[in-house]
């Protein structure tokens, strides 16, 4: 969620002021691009590993503010909800061991953050969304206690103008009805970011565009929300809904939401996302802005952009374009956000080698994705991975429609291995997390197939509630394996286990 040093939006001198920050800050970007003065042939990716905090009874722990006290690691930060953490992996140049240095990294993070939890008698689940989160753990006393949460809270609802309201259909049908923008806690993820030249933008923003779909339904972990199985990864759907500013009579007249995939290739530079998304969306935040950023830029000082970077930031698309600055020097990255957290680290850093073997790969190809496929095929594919994860359809090139595990196995593992190759990545790493990717799908076993197998193989033994204890509870150990999900055994029906937080409930006194 960013820079936590904002302030809500409210009236419209502020509006205007910033709004002309934003288009300075536009501006001043051009002018950088045009001079040359954003890096160019680097190629860094890095990540963010976001994770649920829970309890002994294997459901959400609201104690992510006390467990931020005492683990005195600056990586680790705080997310929306009390019961979710993030974790910052360093950045690491494309090549050589710099997977397996990512891995050993994320590794750590995770025993770290385990230890540190058990300090609280809680412990760390690494999934989409956990299948033990319920309506209750979604009020406001479970949000993180920061002005910019409440101030995007406010600014959210204020723009929608009633009650968040919405339903997915899968193979149970959810219909949610709720009041507040912690729907969006629902979710975790591991978001991986890719350093482009600026030059080069366009042609890559469309390639990750592309790929983003086979990407999606090999790497599906959050079949379950609220009690309900529906989309293999759920957190597509429920993320658009849970910031969705649009009331009724906006929503009728085609405004698009601001969880988006996107509507159109990219032509020529990274500013037409950019001023397409100030022209669409309200600002709902400001923040300080820095007075003359073309001036900075004349001084040989690369601005900060705050303006930008934040509205591009109350703006959540799948692949979104970011603006940062490290040591004075200006760079480009690609955000994806598709990957859900887990199942295990091994399987994270396996499908960040396949999304970034099968970048490197069409662009070693030197495809036009643009004269391949339609962006509505792109953007079709998107919504049948996140629905149907591995067992999908696919729409590819040469007008080709594939179901996504012979679409990954035959072409797209062979792609990706020809990128990272290019790009000097050590073979046996190679082999390692492409290997993991392979056997996934070669055996169908994505983290949402596991869950929902899991739950149809326990039948109608207990409660509904028991049963999803019993998959986040296999889920937990399983993970503390490193064993990648194409080895695990489906969850059972665990007859041992202390099911007294399953039968317990609130009764309300009324005088």
């Amino acid at each position: 969620m960013g820079e936590q040093n904002v302030k809500l939006n409210n009236d419209e001198a502020t509006s205007q002021a910033f709004m002309r920050s934003l288009l300075a800050e536009v501006h001043a970007l051009e002018n950088l691009l045009d001079s040359g003065l954003i890096e160019s042939g680097v190629r860094r990716f890095g990540a963010e590993q976001e994770m649920f905090l829970i309890d002994k009874a294997h459901k959400p722990a609201c104690k992510a503010l006390e467990f931020l006290d005492v683990i005195d690691d600056d990586r680790f930060t705080h997310e929306l909800g009390l019961f979710n953490l993030e974790a910052n992996l360093s950045p690491h140049r494309l090549g050589g061991n710099c997977l397996r240095l990512m891995e050993e990294e994320a590794q750590e993070i995770y025993r770290k953050a385990r230890e540190t939890a058990q300090r609280f008698e809680c412990d760390i689940a690494l999934v989409g969304i956990l299948p033990t989160l319920t309506k209750a753990n979604l009020g406001l006393d479970s949000m993180v206690p920061t002005p910019r949460y409440h101030a995007l809270n406010d600014a959210i609802c204020a723009l929608r103008g009633k009650e968040f309201e919405f339903t997915i259909n899968g193979i149970d049908q959810a219909s949610v009805k709720h009041d507040n923008v912690m729907l969006e806690a629902c979710n975790t993820s591991f978001q991986i970011h890719f350093q482009v030249s600026p030059e080069n933008f366009a042609r890559n923003y469309n390639i990750a565009q592309v790929v983003t779909a086979p990407l999606l339904a090999a790497a599906v972990n959050s079949p379950i929300l609220l009690g309900k199985r529906l989309w293999h990864e759920t957190r597509i759907a429920v993320f658009e809904y849970s910031v969705d500013t649009r009331s009724n009579v906006q929503q009728e007249r085609g405004l698009k939401p601001r969880v988006h995939f996107g509507d159109r290739w990219l032509d020529e530079s990274v500013t037409e996302i950019f001023k397409e998304d100030i022209a669409r969306f309200r600002t709902v935040l400001t923040t300080e802005t820095e007075e003359d950023p073309l001036g900075m830029i004349e001084q040989g000082i690369m601005p900060s952009l705050n303006a930008l970077r934040l509205h591009n930031g109350t703006v959540y698309r799948w692949n979104r374009p970011c603006y940062g600055v490290h040591n004075n020097v200006a760079h480009l990255r690609i955000e994806n956000r598709v990957i859900p957290s887990g199942p295990t680290v091994l399987d994270e850093i396996a499908n960040a080698a396949f999304f970034f073997g099968m970048m490197a790969g069409m662009i070693v190809e030197q495809y036009d994705v643009r004269k391949m496929l339609t962006f509505a095929d792109v953007k079709s594919n998107f919504l049948a991975a996140a629905r149907g994860g591995i067992r999908a359809q696919l729409n590819w090139f040469n007008d080709k429609h594939l179901p996504a595990k012979k679409l990954v196995l035959q072409q797209l593992l062979p792609l990706a291995r020809e990128g990272l190759e290019q790009a000097d990545i050590d073979r046996d790493d190679i082999d390692r997390y492409l290997g993991v990717l392979r056997d996934r799908v070669t055996q169908r076993r994505t983290g949402a197939r596991w869950a929902l197998e899991s739950l149809e193989n326990m039948g109608e033994k207990g409660t509904a509630d028991q049963r999803f204890r019993c998959v986040v509870s296999s889920m937990v150990n399983q993970q503390s394996t490193g064993q990648p999900i194409s080895t695990w055994e489906l969850a059972e029906y665990c007859e041992e286990q202390d099911w007294r937080d399953s039968y317990q409930t609130v009764c309300l006194l009324y005088t």
